[in-house]
């Protein structure tokens, strides 16, 4: 797969084009269809566990940005990362999804 790599000057020069008007005339019966085409159930309810947002978890959780990078055993500035939609890796999404399903066992887990 390759990797297309743009300068930010590139990227001002040539914003992406967005048809707003097509955008805004997406109704939620045109979102259900399309959840279902993904073979997802655009009536089933979203369950916490199932959310791997580090910020959703950490704020369910009533932790600080801080508190919570050193439960998990992370620099804060990567916790931030994470937060600003960084956590893709495989890992730690594996992770959260840990802490978000058992707290408390995590918590056990990852005492130092």
């Amino acid at each position: 797969m390759a990797v297309a790599r743009m300068t930010l000057a590139d990227i001002v020069a040539n914003p992406p084009k967005v048809d707003k008007a097509a955008l805004s005339a997406v109704t939620d019966a045109d979102v259900a269809r399309y959840m279902i085409e993904d073979g997802q159930d655009p009536d089933e309810e979203l369950r916490l566990e199932d959310a791997i947002s580090p910020a959703l978890i950490r704020r369910h959780l009533g932790m600080t940005q801080e508190g919570f990078a050193i439960l998990l055993g992370i620099p804060l500035a990567t916790l931030r990362g994470w937060e600003q939609g960084g956590a893709a890796d495989p890992v730690a999404r594996a992770l959260l999804r840990i802490v978000a399903r058992e707290p408390e066992a995590a918590r056990r887990a990852l005492a130092r």
